[in-house]
């Protein structure tokens, strides 16, 4: 296989344990994590857990990156496509209330495969970082229910340092744009449990406040009248290589994430959910135990 499933189109070689492309992942996943997981947004985790398949590997190199142990370390056991069916089927047997693939983008091809022999009865989430390329979204169309997917930077600058990805929002926001044109407006049970839609996480970088006004004011004028969802998220801690970036090397201050907060209560019209400031904390780091 020669791919280009992510916006870095290496054109690479992938056999089925090793590939020769940016992300060195083969063709079949690496699977670090197979569980309910409480710790997503309520109308994701609900009251029995959002059923987390965690993917190593990943397409981007952020420096603060939370779940490097995956990411980079290439901690898991590989599946086969039945193994991958047989994981969703026993989370379904647990009442999970979706399949949550996190950072599933390498893994693209086996995943359409699965999906096309088995549809899980419950909403399956495309958990990713954002750098997608809008034409392999497109090809998820019919498959994916809910798109989850982070909008980290504005900045090709910002994005280059902290994630070597110079290009990061003009493949972000065309892969959120064709999410959003997939699912529509958000659509919830009488529970309250997101059953179709998109998503848009952004985390808040100390320091970098500007690129979260201009995220968010994007988001404001690109989706007018509920058409996506917002998650602002303040669980950053210095994790990974932060500690080399002098900017970010802290948790935010109160007063940062206050006015981050208040720019988007006061001055967009864009809905979701906003995470507490005690989130910022490596407790809520699942333990990629390989359970």
């Amino acid at each position: 296989m020669l791919c280009s499933l992510c916006p870095r189109s290496c054109r690479a070689n992938r056999g089925d344990s090793e590939g020769e492309g940016f992300c060195r992942l083969g063709l079949l996943p690496q699977v670090a994590r197979v569980a309910p997981h409480m710790w997503e947004e309520p109308c994701i985790s609900g009251t029995n857990g959002s059923g987390a398949i965690f993917f190593s590997g990943c397409v981007l190199r952020c420096v603060f990156c939370q779940n490097d142990k995956i990411s980079r370390d290439g901690t898991g056991r590989r599946f086969s496509s039945a193994d991958l069916i047989d994981a969703i089927k026993s989370l379904e047997s647990l009442g999970v209330h979706n399949i949550n693939l996190v950072s599933p983008t390498p893994y693209a091809d086996m995943l359409i495969d699965c999906f096309m022999k088995y549809k899980p009865s419950v909403p399956i989430v495309w958990n990713t970082g954002g750098y997608e390329r809008a034409e392999t979204i497109r090809r998820l169309e019919g498959m994916v229910d809910i798109y989850l997917p982070d909008l980290k930077y504005f900045s090709d600058i910002l994005s280059m340092r902290y994630s070597k990805a110079p290009d990061y929002f003009k493949y972000a926001s065309g892969a959120i744009m064709e999410m959003a044109r997939q699912t529509g407006r958000p659509v919830f049970d009488e529970d309250g449990m997101l059953k179709k839609g998109t998503m848009v996480r952004h985390l808040v970088l100390p320091s970098l406040l500007i690129n979260s006004y201009q995220v968010l004011r994007w988001l404001d004028h690109t989706f007018p009248d509920g058409q996506i969802l917002v998650s602002l998220m303040a669980q950053y801690f210095p994790a990974g290589e932060a500690k080399n970036h002098r900017e970010i090397n802290r948790v935010l201050t109160p007063a940062e994430y206050q006015n981050v907060r208040a720019y988007l209560e006061q001055r967009t019209n864009l809905d979701g959910f906003v995470q507490e400031l005690s989130s910022s904390s490596s407790s809520y780091v699942p333990d990629f135990d390989r359970a």
